[in-house]
């Protein structure tokens, strides 16, 4: 946890806590909601679905420095609903990933998706304006958590249309590949994923990534919806990922 005590998230951030049954744990959500939500009460709006909610939004709370989404999309004035999940602490692995590691464990993840979509989503969909379709619906995620946002967009095309994959841990599971390679790609026809990754990070990153990418093209997925970038300078860090929130925020909200 970082030494930084007092709170940097704007106002219209809140946290709610929302129960699920899928994991037999109480999960703390972070709620962003646009300048224009107040006023605008007619108005209903896309939602991303971000992971490790303590790093997106406040310094207080981030192990090593946070996005600033609040303050992104504030000065972007991107009429966007964020949802952040806070991460399991000791259960992260396990929640982040889909096939378990022989060293590190996991493979839980399904569960955790099931809590986001069968128990999150309606419960956000009925309790704020959004736009419930799969076409305003994004998930995204850095290091595991982009494992899991490409693991989740996989899974379920008919709810979440984009993903925001930050440094995925491709390396945590050959399963990951298989199924990408096996996947249905005619139910992706309408799937969009935003890939970063930095030569900073491991050896493995950039290439793996750069792997995943091509398995998908030649799967049949146009290389106009997988939009991605290997940056020179990034590192497998929280100020990484804020300095490529920007243009992947902008990029879920035009395309």
């Amino acid at each position: 946890m970082a030494g930084f005590s007092q709170s940097t998230a704007s106002s219209n951030v809140s946290i709610i806590k929302v129960y699920s049954s899928q994991l037999e744990t109480e999960k703390n959500i972070w709620i962003y909601l646009p300048a224009s939500y107040q006023s605008s009460t007619q108005k209903n709006y896309p939602v991303l679905y971000l992971q490790d909610a303590q790093n997106l939004f406040d310094k207080s709370t981030s192990y090593a420095g946070e996005w600033r989404v609040d303050e992104t999309l504030d000065s972007l004035n991107l009429d966007m609903i964020v949802v952040g999940i806070e991460h399991g602490n000791a259960k992260r692995i396990d929640e982040l990933t889909p096939y378990a590691h022989p060293e590190h464990k996991g493979g839980n993840a399904d569960n955790y998706l099931n809590f986001i979509t069968k128990t999150l989503k309606p419960y956000i969909d009925s309790q704020y304006r959004t736009k419930p379709a799969a076409a305003s619906t994004f998930i995204g995620g850095s290091s595991l958590g982009g494992l899991f946002a490409f693991y989740s967009i996989l899974k379920h095309p008919e709810i979440f249309s984009k993903a925001m994959v930050f440094s995925p841990s491709f390396w945590f599971s050959e399963e990951i590949f298989t199924l990408a390679r096996n996947i249905n790609m005619e139910e992706l026809s309408s799937t969009k994923i935003f890939f970063r990754a930095g030569h900073k990070e491991s050896e493995t990153m950039v290439p793996l990534m750069m792997q995943m990418r091509q398995i998908l093209i030649d799967n049949g997925i146009s290389m106009c919806d997988v939009n991605s970038k290997a940056v020179f300078e990034g590192t497998h860090s929280e100020k990484f990922w804020a300095s490529q929130f920007p243009e992947a925020a902008l990029w879920l909200i035009s395309n």
